[in-house]
């Protein structure tokens, strides 16, 4: 689902791997216009200038296309051909590049259903799928809830300079409750907004709960403002 960490799940398999020490670069097919394809994945020549495209700029590391969903049929067929001759043209070019790269691929839509549609290459698709992951969504994992407000504090903290508050218990258990319909980008989001927004020490539950947008449960009235 969006929001759920494929990103950090495919940087984490490229950290583990003999690659680490080479590049890692992501491309998201979905906001890269059909004409525009071509070159970002394989690059260009003109007039003897080389730009390279992410599969050169990848050279030895990890290739990370992302909403490989969203591939136009024509990108998925010239995508096809380069993984299996495992070279590639330039776009303008006439020498063929052979490349050395390991091929993650992610998708927030249904593959096989795209299949069935006639949206999506069977061949491409069991190219791809040789190690299936699954990256589950927050609400299957809601015991994590907690460590993941910890680790957002004080990144934001660190990288964003705001000032640190603790989450009180009412407040970790209230969010651990949560459906997060927008999985980790939305706590991420969520655990920014309460740092900017309260001005105590500690967020409360029902800080939590208006941040949430929902009202705030009765025993949680008063909370903020300790006797």
């Amino acid at each position: 689902e969006p929001g759920s960490g494929k990103e950090v799940a495919a940087r984490y398999l490229h950290s583990l791997s003999a690659r680490k020490d080479w590049p890692f670069v992501e491309l998201n097919l979905a906001a890269v216009p059909v004409a525009s394809m071509p070159v970002r994945l394989f690059g260009s020549e003109t007039g003897g200038e080389i730009a390279p495209g992410v599969f050169e700029q990848a050279g030895g590391g990890t290739l990370f296309l992302d909403q490989i969903g969203d591939l136009s049929l024509e990108s998925q067929a010239r995508l096809l051909n380069v993984l299996e001759e495992r070279r590639f043209l330039r776009v303008g070019g006439t020498t063929p590049v052979a490349f050395d790269v390991r091929i993650l691929a992610a998708s927030n839509r249904d593959l096989p259903k795209l299949i069935q549609e006639g949206r999506f290459r069977e061949d491409l698709y069991y190219r791809l799928n040789v190690v299936p992951l699954a990256i589950p969504a927050l609400r299957e994992h809601r015991e994590d809830v907690p460590e993941l407000v910890s680790f957002y504090v004080d990144w934001m903290v660190e990288r964003e300079r705001l000032p640190y508050r603790r989450f009180s218990t009412g407040a970790l258990n209230l969010l651990r409750n949560h459906t997060w319909p927008g999985n980790i980008r939305e706590l991420k989001n969520l655990v920014q907004r309460l740092l900017i927004l309260s001005q105590d020490e500690e967020i409360t539950e029902a800080e939590a709960a208006a941040a949430l947008g929902a009202a705030p449960p009765p025993e949680a009235v008063g909370e903020a403002t300790p006797s």
